[in-house]
């Protein structure tokens, strides 16, 4: 099977094998193609039409904390983007389930907006200060990412809160306070191989 994937969250792995998308595909048997972006996944069309002419029998899009973190949209465009981007990739895929992931947690954004940059003395991500009127938290754009399943009426899309791949409990997985350590990906992979990949395997 081939899968299409979208993660921002591998920076703390040794290598791209052992990012909990990597593992899940290996521990499944699937084919992943990760269209993962080293902190750029920010809903550009051409990813969308990249992704749109790739065959694949699974998408799963983890979007949000690219945005927020860096207070690189507002409240107002967030949802049309999205709701784009899930257009482009309608045309070449009609029928594939879809599965739009919110982000894990990042205590810092829960309830307060980006931009953020890491402590030089901690190494830990803190935010910077005000980005201005409108910018999302990530609180903020769980719930209009649920809504946009919800009012998409898509029975191949489907929604699921990132908390359920790394919860909030789990904050000593984080290192600087953002990006999950190798044994958290063990933990994450395991999650999604149950939450992603085994309903259509």
């Amino acid at each position: 099977m081939s899968r299409s994937a979208r993660t921002a969250s591998g920076s703390r792995a040794p290598a791209p094998t052992p990012t909990w998308p990597a593992l899940a595909a290996l521990t499944t048997g699937a084919a992943l193609t990760n269209f993962g972006f080293g902190g750029n996944a920010l809903l550009d069309p051409e990813v969308a039409r990249a992704i749109r002419d790739t065959p694949a029998d699974l998408i799963t899009l983890k979007v949000g904390i690219n945005i927020v973190g860096p207070a690189a949209m507002r409240e107002r465009t967030f949802v049309p983007v999205v709701h784009g981007f899930l257009d482009t990739i309608r045309e070449g895929h009609p029928d594939t389930p879809i599965v739009l992931i919110s982000p894990t947690p990042f205590t810092e954004l829960e309830t307060t907006a980006g931009p953020t940059a890491p402590d030089p003395e901690t190494g830990r991500q803190r935010v910077l200060g005000s980005p201005g009127a409108g910018a999302p938290t990530l609180t903020g754009v769980r719930t209009p990412l649920a809504k946009v399943v919800d009012v998409r009426a898509d029975p191949a899309l489907r929604y699921l809160d990132g908390r359920e791949l790394l919860g909030p409990d789990e904050a000593e997985a984080l290192p600087d306070g953002l990006h999950p350590d190798p044994a958290a990906h063990l933990r994450m992979s395991d999650r999604a191989a149950r939450l992603l990949l085994g309903r259509h395997l």
